[in-house]
């Protein structure tokens, strides 16, 4: 269990409180950033656990090992634009506890961290994942968890859907879209294989500014070159954004069409915060 982050009576000037800080939350949060070579507790930049740091320099070698195919992924991790941390088993409540707040953070933080590619990166500690069916299963239940907390402070980002069946859908938390990619142990697919299960929280609206600038399609083309040189082929959820659910690309499992995503954000929710 993660050291308990110091309790601020409030938040900074411009910066919302955070919804989800209860003493569960903060006995699991973890949040820590890279900074002078190192992973650092936030906000007070302490030390943290050997196993959380241990984790996250391996992530950090595996996404920066020249083969990997993910170029925002490179970007991000090479120039220290995102978030990291470390909880204990995937779809337990003091993980899901922890994570809201630790993202909810992330959220906050964004307008400090400056590029083209932000992450979140959230790891942990277990299950040992055995197939890819069963992290498609922790997958979905972590996201739902997190929902079923989020809808009681905020709505679904009005950019997106919150149909997971609708090619526009992406993830939303804390009024922000995300676009979530898994790996683990038991992945296919090698640049999704790491030996702790991890969820990585893309900035949706990071790959919207790509296609705005002209340079989505070149780092499309680019990611699926270096997937096929890798792997042997692309995996078939592989879609542009807007013809295909990305849903179907989360867990990195290759589903058929008769797939169905198992998360529901409710007929009720609305794009505003409530």
């Amino acid at each position: 269990m993660a050291t308990i982050p110091e309790h601020n009576s409030g938040p900074p000037p411009g910066r919302r409180a955070n919804p989800f800080d209860g003493e569960l939350a903060r006995a699991n949060s973890a949040y820590a950033s890279f900074r002078g070579g190192r992973l650092v507790r936030e906000p007070s930049g302490g030390p943290v656990a050997p196993l959380e740091e241990f984790v996250h320099d391996s992530l950090r070698g595996l996404v920066l090992n020249p083969r990997f195919s993910c170029v925002g992924a490179k970007a991000a991790i090479r120039r220290g634009q995102y978030r990291a941390s470390l909880y204990g088993t995937m779809g337990s409540r003091g993980a899901a506890a922890g994570l809201a707040r630790d993202l909810f953070e992330f959220v906050e933080d964004l307008p400090g961290i400056s590029g083209d590619f932000t992450t979140f990166l959230a790891s942990f500690k277990g299950p040992n994942v055995a197939n890819e069916v069963d992290f498609e299963r922790l997958l979905w239940a972590q996201l739902q968890g997190l929902f079923e907390q989020d809808r009681l402070h905020h709505g679904w980002d009005p950019a997106v859907s919150a149909n997971p069946d609708d090619p526009d859908f992406s993830f939303s938390f804390a009024g922000r879209a995300f676009f979530v990619v898994g790996l683990h142990p038991a992945s296919s697919r090698y640049t999704r294989r790491f030996t702790w299960p991890t969820l990585v929280f893309n900035v949706h609206e990071q790959f919207e500014r790509l296609r705005e600038g002209g340079r989505f399609e070149r780092v499309r083309e680019v990611i699926r070159a270096r997937e096929i040189e890798l792997q042997g082929n692309l995996n078939p959820n592989l879609s542009d954004f807007g013809e295909l659910p990305e849903a179907r690309q989360y867990s990195g499992r290759p589903v058929g069409e008769g797939w169905r995503c198992p998360f529901h954000a409710g007929e009720d929710d609305s794009n505003e915060e409530g």
